[in-house]
């Protein structure tokens, strides 16, 4: 669930916080995936009509496996390096959250029950997805795919948010990708939202800083941490009748949520008995993270006969199809492993934001010229981002004139205009 309605409470009172981009802006950055969730998206969308889902030819599902391969495939031909985080252990205080999950599920199969005996196709689609549940085996057929891809795959001791914005405070990746908002309230510097959907949605990646996000909301991180717990978390009960902009009006008001407590109307608002607000912020500002234990992050080259075996053999993928992928998996870590310098000059497609121009001043030399050299422009369009790291080394050229007997070279040195 996240926190109920931070997206909407943030376009209100943060908007230059969050900013809309391409998926290429992210070239050549390190994402980390929050698994879980990108798996149930798979399971809601990818070959599903109605009850029917993709299976294998004995009758297991394989929505996750296509959506997982395609949608990496995806990320790394953008010169995304996805760094997947899948779940651990729960919190105890996420087990009430759990409970009310599967009884929603149990509630929709009933539902669900009765669409199919009615023949209601409206009712059928809109009841089997809230059916869905990710299970272990799910989360483990994905975590061989992607070992098997040879993209990196880490084991979340507890919740895989917390364990992304662990990895993103460390530097270890650019930012941290998921649908769940509690993300930035286990404190990532950085978060994605639509960075998973497909393509044919056309949804621009939802990119939020909290640091801009304190800064706008003129709040400190304890206080934004108390703003979620109020607005509603996963980990306790809110107070019924405060919502988002309530909860943002009190605690800019009072501060904290002791303070709000003591001076709240306990008539008008319904304070849960024995709420739990201190433990779950301390799960915000202490999760359990594991940044010691986990295998170094590096990407490998695919082991090919390894998805041919996992994908065509036991799960009944086409031949053709997979080879095919697997062709794509290794050009674009090909392309990711040689810088692609070529892209960097290239003008950068679709943007949200115009691209700025870059310039080049061109001397003409020789070294026995009774002339001065002269100097010209040249413009060549690229992604105001950057795009590489290290030195670049712009080319000299050296061009044979027919008067001249010693060549003339053409030195370019890169200029901002």
């Amino acid at each position: 669930m996240g926190i109920k309605g931070l997206t909407k409470l943030l376009a209100d009172n943060a908007p230059t916080a969050m900013k809309e981009q391409k998926l290429e802006n992210y070239f050549g950055r390190r994402i980390a995936v929050d698994a879980s969730m990108s798996i149930y998206q798979f399971l809601v969308v990818v070959g599903r009509k109605g009850t029917q889902m993709l299976t294998n030819e004995a009758g297991e599902v394989t929505s996750h496996l296509q959506g997982m391969l395609y949608r990496t495939i995806r990320l790394l031909e953008a010169g995304i390096e996805p760094v997947y985080v899948f779940d651990g252990q729960p919190p105890d205080l996420k087990k009430q959250e759990l409970a009310k999950r599967f009884s929603k599920r149990a509630a929709a199969s009933e539902e669900l029950a009765v669409a199919i005996a009615s023949q209601n196709k409206e009712d059928i689609e809109k009841f089997s997805k809230r059916t869905v549940k990710v299970t272990q085996q799910h989360n483990e057929d994905c975590k061989r795919l992607l070992r098997l891809i040879g993209v990196p795959v880490v084991e979340a001791p507890s919740e895989a948010e917390a364990q992304c914005a662990a990895l993103c405070k460390a530097g270890k990746v650019y930012a941290v990708a998921s649908e769940d908002m509690d993300s930035l309230t286990f404190g990532a510097p950085k978060f994605l939202r639509h960075l998973m959907d497909p393509s044919s949605r056309k949804v621009p990646v939802m990119e939020f800083e909290i640091s801009k996000i304190l800064e706008e909301m003129n709040l400190d991180m304890d206080q934004f941490i108390d703003l979620c717990i109020l607005a509603g978390c996963d980990y306790c009960e809110s107070i019924r009748g405060i919502g988002g902009l309530t909860a943002l009006k009190l605690i800019r008001q009072h501060g904290s949520i002791e303070n709000i407590l003591e001076n709240i109307n306990k008539q008008r608002y319904q304070i849960p008995d024995n709420w739990p607000y201190s433990e779950a912020r301390l799960i915000f500002k202490e999760p359990i993270v594991s940044m010691e234990k986990q295998p170094e992050i590096k990407w490998t080259a695919p082991n090919e006969e390894g998805l041919i075996s996992f994908l065509v053999n036991e799960n009944g993928f086409n031949i053709d199809r997979v080879t095919k992928a697997i062709e794509k998996i290794k050009a674009a870590k090909d392309e990711s492993s040689q810088g692609r310098l070529e892209s960097f000059f290239k003008p950068a497609k679709n943007l949200s934001v115009p691209a700025k121009r870059k310039g080049s001043k061109c001397t003409l030399q020789s070294p026995n010229l009774a002339f001065k050299p002269k100097t010209f422009s040249t413009q060549v369009s690229v992604n105001p981002q950057p795009r590489f790291r290290g030195n670049v080394k712009m080319p000299t050229m050296v061009l044979g004139l027919r008067n001249f007997k010693q060549p003339l070279r053409v030195v370019c040195l890169p200029t901002w205009i």
